[in-house]
């Protein structure tokens, strides 16, 4: 079993940026795969990015693509996600999600793949 504590959420303006991190309870980190995903008002809750266990492969939604960076720190138990080039349509509130996985470079992109969520940490972009 894994908990997920979202932290860095905010207010920022158009372009700028935001990091977000994700700690991990439990001794078993580096046998998930992570995500993030993001919900925002009125819509339902879309793929981000999503690091293999290992931290080898990474995979991004197109509109997020050169603009956010997701990493992981297995010694740390934490999942990052480095927002740049912020926009207003970034706006929602954005979790952390974990997915047990065997194989070491899987990265998984549905919902339905993830085990765990975080609680939610809320990122406005202001135009």
């Amino acid at each position: 079993q894994v908990q997920l504590v979202e932290s860095g959420g905010g207010l920022v303006q158009a372009g700028g940026s935001l990091g977000l991190s994700c700690a991990a309870s439990g001794r078993t980190f580096s046998t998930y795969a992570m995500g993030w995903f993001r919900q925002a008002p009125g819509k339902e809750r879309e793929f981000v990015a999503a690091i293999s266990r290992s931290g080898g492969s990474t995979y991004y939604t197109d509109s997020v693509k050169g603009r956010f960076t997701i990493s992981r720190d297995n010694a740390k138990n934490t999942v990052y996600l480095q927002m740049n080039s912020l926009k207003p349509e970034d706006t929602a509130v954005y979790y952390c999600a974990a997915s047990r996985q065997i194989t070491a470079w899987t990265t998984p992109r549905e919902k339905y793949e993830y085990g765990h969520w975080g609680q939610g940490t809320q990122v406005t972009v202001s135009s």
